[in-house]
């Protein structure tokens, strides 16, 4: 539906509700007004990587998995499996009578946030540190959820506005102070792009920003997001953060006050019960009839747009068979396979292939579902476990599981010594699959968890937690064909012990209900990993500045002091993929094309993650060492050659000054393309990056 029309059927709805009735639309689980035929509606569903917490659905590899695909049609087709889902259960729910929590079609996410330090739990949330990546796939997986038909399909929401990103046990009382030029020039681009692409929600985050509280802030919400980019969608609070903002920032004096503020500064929608006190609040002159009816307009648009008034309901033929449909299994499996990273592979030992007749599959995520799964997630009619998935694929040999060790501790819950059961099935194996890493107990929102390396939901450390070193340690000495395979939504690093002796290392993130599958048919060699780093993974050991700084000085590859143990970007292949004569073939106003002769020189079929990076020079701001500025996927057979086109949007070809203004950088913009960014570790495995310059400004490449 057009949105002024939308809009217009909103309003005359609205216009039929006393004050009292509009306010009670202002809260997300907001009430049936009988008289007028409205049926109750909660606004508050998830679908970070498909829906979550109603039941069965499809669950993809976790948001940073997807990331880690660097695919954005693929996570288009992604949002629309979810969206098909979410309209399947809607369907369902409304014909039992059931319009509660978790069964409407406004679904938050997806979360956008930069994952600026990889100690944040919620970074397995997000598409990673880079803005740019950020932003290109959360458009995708907006406009796949919300759809391109007359109605909106299901409406998504970018979230959480602005400069969120831990720690999270100071979330309800933090202030994040953050500068113009990092805040234009990182924490901003993302909801720039979403709001564009025509997201129909954007949620406030918890914190404050600036000295003001995130679901009120008069910068971020009147002169930026209703202001400069005129966003016409509706605003949320993130759960609790209207209660924040007198409880914990001291904002307002009380829940009246704190609804009040709120509302006037353009919160339409609360998740939480504070304003139920803007009956109060109106009561007491602190808000208008006219602020009332505004925010209540916004939020009947987009039900409108929902097709929710309409005599026969929109996508009402989807059908409930279609969860975990055997079409939304294969894209499943297809997302798990490419958002595999291959880190290390010592002397080409992968693929395995089936030349080992005992396999030992180890670890304490070896059998785990709960790894399967990150966080914000649905519950899959189908799982496959490393240890299943390794059954299945290595149909010819025997397999062994032992877990070895917990996550954190290193017996079982009755003090059961695990690591000697594991050293004895690898020391009788030909190979071993060693399956390390964390988990959502471990790392997470908000969480109660406390150990070593760990603290209520952050990582205080990103290596690998000591008992699964000792276990890896003691494993790769008792069997010489190890191969490790990580889970994390952040970096890990094993240590240098264990990564000197295991034959390979496999980095899987959250891959989702059948990522056990995908990732048995990359070690056999099924096909040829394409995976990619959406998140710098620094050496154990190195400095990484406190949390509570949100300044980009020394973080993520953009601003990086240190060279990285692997870099952002990164991921090696099974094949060689050479690149030859690119140029710029196209130059507008707010684009250009690159166009490269790509040749895989291996002999094994693959992806190739192309990446173009720009380096600016501007004498007047500081500038990223490099800036991913566009991405394309191509598959080519082994020996086959073909020119692919990368499109480059100008908005990420602009200098970012200390006043937070886009400029033309005044020194010139270097490019460089290739299957990874041109700093020094990346170059040294995978190969060089051509080069494309524009240092004199006299170039192809125009910047306007």
């Amino acid at each position: 539906m057009d949105k002024r029309k939308a809009r217009k059927k909103a309003e005359r709805i609205v216009g039929r509700m006393t004050a009292y009735e509009k306010i009670s639309q202002l809260l997300f689980n907001s009430p049936a007004i009988e008289r007028l035929g409205i049926n109750e509606y909660n606004w508050w569903n998830e679908a970070a990587h498909g829906v979550a917490r109603a039941g069965m659905a499809t669950v993809f590899p976790q948001t940073i998995g997807l990331a880690a695909t660097f695919n954005m049609p693929l996570i288009n087709k992604i949002g629309g499996a979810v969206s098909d889902e979410a309209r399947a259960k809607y369907n369902k729910s409304v014909s039992l009578g059931d319009r509660g929590i978790y069964k409407g079609l406004t679904f938050w996410a997806p979360n956008i946030n930069i994952f600026r330090d990889g100690r944040w739990g919620r970074g397995q949330e997000t598409f990673g540190e880079d803005p740019y990546l950020t932003a290109a796939c959360a458009v995708s997986y907006i406009k796949g959820i919300q759809g391109d038909g007359e109605y909106l399909k299901a409406t998504a929401c970018a979230k959480h506005f602005a400069v969120h990103s831990g720690p999270e046990y100071l979330r309800h009382e933090f202030d994040a102070r953050v500068g113009k030029k990092d805040l234009w020039e990182t924490y901003l681009p993302a909801f720039e792009k979403c709001v564009e692409a025509g997201v129909g929600g954007v949620m406030g985050a918890y914190n404050r920003t600036n000295g003001e509280p995130c679901c009120a802030n008069s910068y971020l919400m009147g002169e930026v997001l209703y202001g400069k980019w005129g966003f016409d969608g509706y605003f949320v609070s993130d759960c609790g953060a209207i209660h924040d903002i007198y409880n914990g920032h001291k904002f307002a004096e009380d829940a009246e006050h704190a609804a009040a503020v709120a509302l006037k500064r353009g919160c339409d929608l609360n998740c939480g019960g504070v304003y139920e006190k803007l009956v109060d609040a109106y009561e007491h002159d602190l808000v208008t009839d006219e602020e009332i009816t505004r925010a209540a307009v916004k939020l009947y648009t987009i039900r409108a747009m929902l097709g929710e008034f309409e005599e026969k309901r929109p996508y009402s033929d989807i059908p409930y068979s279609v969860l975990g449909c055997e079409k939304h299994r294969e894209l499943n499996l297809e997302a798990a396979r490419q958002s595999l990273v291959l880190l290390e592979n010592k002397n080409g030992f992968l693929p395995m292939g089936d030349k080992y007749r005992r396999i030992a599959v180890i670890g304490p995520n070896a059998a785990s579902v709960t790894v399967l799964e990150g966080n914000y997630n649905g519950r899959s009619a189908e799982y496959i476990t490393v240890a299943d998935g390794v059954r299945r694929v290595f149909k010819n040999s025997a397999v062994n599981v032992e877990a070895g060790s917990r996550l954190i501790a290193e017996n079982g819950y009755e003090g059961e010594n695990l690591i000697c059961p594991a050293v004895a099935a690898a020391s009788e194996a030909d190979a071993v699959i060693l399956c390390l890493g964390l988990d959502r107990t471990t790392e997470g929102e908000e969480l109660s968890f406390e150990a070593d390396g760990f603290y209520r939901g952050e990582r205080t450390s990103v290596y690998l937690p000591a008992a699964q070193r000792k276990l890896a340690e003691a494993v790769c000495g008792a069997c010489e064909n190890t191969v490790v395979l990580t889970f994390s939504g952040g970096p890990l690093d094993v240590g240098e012990k264990v990564r000197g002796a295991a034959k390979a290392v496999v980095h899987c993130f959250y891959p989702g209900a059948l990522g056990g599958l995908a990732a048995a048919e990359l070690l056999r060699g099924d096909f040829s990993p394409s995976g990619r780093l959406p998140v710098t993974f620094p050496h154990g050991g190195d400095a990484i500045p406190d949390m509570t700084d949100y300044s980009m000085k020394g973080r993520t590859y953009r601003y990086a002091e240190k060279e990285a143990l692997y870099p952002y970007g990164y991921g090696l292949s099974y094949t060689e993929f050479d690149y030859k004569n690119a140029v710029i073939t196209a130059s507008c106003e707010k684009s250009a094309q690159i166009a490269v002769t790509l040749e895989n020189a291996g002999g094994t079929d693959g992806y190739e993650t192309v990446q173009v990076y720009a380096h600016y020079r501007d004498s007047r701001t500081e500038t990223p060492v490099y800036q991913l500025c566009g991405v394309t996927k191509a598959f080519l057979k082994a020996k086959e050659k073909k020119t692919v086109t990368v499109d480059v949007d100008k908005y990420w070809l602009k200098a970012v000054t200390e006043d937070g203004e886009r400029v033309i950088p005044d020194g010139g913009i270097t490019l460089y393309i290739g299957g990874h960014q041109p700093d020094k570790r990346s170059v040294s495995l995978c190969g060089e990056c051509l080069i494309l310059t524009d240092g004199d400004g006299a170039g192809e490449l125009t910047i306007i």
